[in-house]
């Protein structure tokens, strides 16, 4: 038979044209298996080698930190704003690129180690810069977050059941965490006023975590939430 739209000659097995798309149908020819006139486009599938992928990205980031002292010290005759580069390479490494090394990489080891290396980053920055900011500002609020981040990780590997409780727990300290920053923030660089913009986020954080919470405790409006939003 042949198509009906562009004329091209079609096996009786054919389930539609192979140039056009169009679907043939014969009312006198009954559908029978047969081999196809024209062979379809199948090709193997390409397996990607993961540790491949892994030496790849490596390389790459050892060639832009290789880069970057080259132009550091050919442009500024010294290793002058190179450190911040590799500093910044070095934590996106750990970060996103290290735990794949490893065959069941655990996040409650790898959580807490990124926050370490972001912690070390911002010490460097403030002892290249002088800043004198790292112990009253940087290193509170990234051991803190740190924290908290890796009790929710923790806790979630380990009693998934309670997430409402976990996420619901997680927001109010984050909120309750807000005030501290702006403390820290107005006493690092001097700042003359009482407490305002994280009255907000405290807001929202601690109402949002206190919702998580009513729902995890009122099983009631859990499941009409489950069913309103198809959960």
């Amino acid at each position: 038979m042949y198509c009906i739209n562009c004329g091209v000659k079609l096996a009786d097995t054919e389930k539609k044209c192979p140039l056009c798309g169009t679907v043939p149908y014969h009312p006198d020819i009954d559908s029978i298996e047969v081999d196809p006139l024209y062979p379809k486009n199948q090709y193997p599938l390409t397996k990607i080698s993961p540790l491949g992928v892994l030496v790849t990205v490596s390389a790459v980031f050892m060639l832009a930190i290789i880069i970057t002292l080259i132009c550091d010290f050919s442009l500024g005759g010294g290793a002058t704003w190179s450190g911040y580069v590799i500093g910044a390479l070095t934590v996106a490494y750990e970060l996103f690129v290290l735990p794949f090394w490893f065959k069941n990489p655990s996040p409650v080891v790898f959580v807490p180690c990124g926050f370490v290396t972001v912690g070390l980053y911002l010490l460097y920055i403030n002892l290249a810069t002088d800043g004198g900011w790292f112990m009253s500002l940087a290193f509170p609020v990234v051991g803190i977050l740190g924290l908290v981040v890796t009790v929710v990780v923790t806790l979630m590997r380990y009693v998934p059941q309670g997430s409402l409780f976990i996420f619901g727990g997680a927001f109010v300290a984050l909120g309750a965490f807000m005030p501290l920053i702006e403390f820290l923030i107005n006493f690092t660089f001097n700042i003359e006023r009482v407490l305002f913009w994280s009255l907000y986020p405290l807001a929202g954080l601690a109402f949002v975590g206190g919702l998580l919470i009513f729902f995890a405790v009122c099983r009631p409006a859990r499941e009409d939430m489950e069913r309103k939003f198809f959960i």
